[in-house]
């Protein structure tokens, strides 16, 4: 269904004058054996008009050939370094003066992601956050640079107990005392921003039957009233993001800024990845960048103008999971575009999305579930279940063990320390536990238990083979 003059009007009216509402920039990613250098890299972001981007680690030769070029960078302290970071305050001052201040400014570093996504990290590392990351914003202070270079956290929506509706979203509890409280205090001390890593593409695809494509692709959509305030969502984006908000204001912290540091949708994926093609990938993005650059704020937050990444810069042939993960790319990795959206004000007066006709009625969408984690699992018949294989290799088995306890969002709290399953303590148990809640939670479907060859699926009960499972 086209806009209607008005809504067009209004449309034109904002990319002309809304120019600085928010800012896109993309994660550059390099998990794959066929990228173009880091140079080729700066200058196709430069010739997109891309001025903002994240990256996983602090390569010399990234961060060498982004000096000069105008573009801003969030660079990551990885999670394997947090409990040095959080021990030892010369840990955080070394790691500052030669991946920081040795760059910075002819490299325009302005925040340091401490860690990613560190709750469902499968180490352990969550209490050792907070402490890293306020060891390393102490050693921004000594180098004087903290009033340029910001310190946060990158968190899964996996982090939030409720996320439905959108004012009743909330951290989960066991997360509110020893880790949310203080890493929000440090963050409103130091002037910092929340990160927060967002994809509704994980949530349409394991509730297709109650979220429609239209609301999850911001397309033209009757919208969702949030019956506890009466406003009214017309993007699954937006109303995770209010969740976020929403929990950060039961704690109190409603001053707090926030920032999309991951947020995308993939262009191919497994048989059972509903969703994930060239044409909806085109549609997120595209339409996000649109409602990002000229869209203002959240219905929860109208004047929150937003800076998100997207996910991400190339397809990485080299990464684990379901074949979309090495499919969000925008870009291939011989810099031809993987489908065509814009990324600046300027590049949207002729953008237009272009969708298919959908059969069947358009109902209003009713979105009755926890929209955050895309945790809600698809009944299936049959009994089988997804383990390691033991040669796999260790490292092999711990790269999968990682994907799956992180992007993978599989429950792997039932094996950490302490916790029903932690033991037998080997990776290869770690490994299937984990390898299983991902494999169970994508309803059992073809392409789920591969994780690059490291899994294979069995029929008989996991503890058939001593391996720890509450099933």
């Amino acid at each position: 269904m086209g806009c209607s003059f008005v809504s067009c009007f209004l449309l034109l009216i904002s990319v002309f004058s809304l120019a600085d509402c928010g800012s896109i920039g993309v994660n550059y990613g390099r998990v794959g054996n066929n990228l173009p250098s880091a140079s080729k890299v700066v200058e196709l972001l430069k010739s997109q008009g891309l001025n903002r981007v994240k990256v996983y680690d602090t390569d010399p030769a990234v961060l060498h050939a982004l000096a000069g070029s105008g573009i801003k960078v969030t660079v990551d302290l990885p999670n394997e370094q947090l409990f040095a970071a959080a021990k030892s305050t010369s840990f955080a001052k070394t790691w500052v003066e030669r991946n920081v201040a040795a760059y910075y400014p002819h490299t325009e570093i302005e925040a340091i992601a401490v860690g990613n996504e560190v709750f469902v990290d499968p180490h352990n590392t969550t209490k050792f956050l907070v402490s890293a990351m306020k060891n390393i914003h102490e050693a921004l202070v000594k180098a004087n640079l903290h009033s340029n270079i910001k310190v946060s956290s990158p968190i899964a929506l996996s982090a939030l107990q409720n996320s439905y509706p959108s004012s009743a979203g909330s951290f989960r509890p066991e997360l509110v005392e020893p880790v949310f409280k203080p890493l929000l205090e440090f963050l409103r001390q130091t002037g910092s921003f929340l990160m927060v890593n967002a994809y509704p593409f994980f949530a349409y695809e394991s509730n297709t039957d109650v979220i429609p494509l239209e609301y999850a692709l911001f397309r033209e959509n009757p919208g969702v009233v949030d019956p506890n305030n009466g406003l009214r969502y017309f993007s699954l984006f937006d109303a995770q993001i209010d969740a976020v908000f929403a929990a950060m204001s039961a704690l109190k912290f409603e001053d707090i800024n926030l920032v999309v540091t991951e947020t995308g949708w993939p262009s191919k994926g497994d048989e059972n990845e509903i969703g994930a093609s060239v044409e909806n990938a085109a549609a997120y993005n595209g339409n996000l960048v649109r409602r990002i650059l000229t869209g203002g704020g959240t219905p929860l937050r109208p004047k929150a103008d937003l800076t998100v990444y997207l996910f991400a810069l190339f397809n990485e042939n080299k990464k684990f999971g379901p074949t979309s993960e090495r499919n969000y790319g925008l870009f291939y990795p011989d810099e031809d575009k993987v489908y065509d959206i814009p990324f600046t004000v300027e590049g949207l007066k002729n953008y237009r999305d272009h969708p298919s006709p959908v059969s069947g009625n358009q109902q209003k969408p009713t979105v009755p579930v926890n929209s955050g984690g895309g945790s809600v699992s698809k009944s299936t018949t049959g009994n089988t279940w997804c383990v390691a294989s033991g040669e796999a290799g260790k490292e092999k088995l711990q790269a999968a063990l990682d994907f799956a306890c992180g992007e993978g969002g599989a429950d792997c709290r039932p094996i950490q320390p302490g916790s029903t399953c932690y033991n037998p303590n080997t990776i290869e148990a770690h490994a299937s536990f984990a390898f299983n809640s991902y494999y169970q939670k994508k309803g059992r479907q073809m392409g789920t238990c591969y994780f690059g060859g490291a899994a294979y699926v069995v029929t008989q009960p996991p503890s058939a083979y001593s391996i720890p499972y509450p099933f």
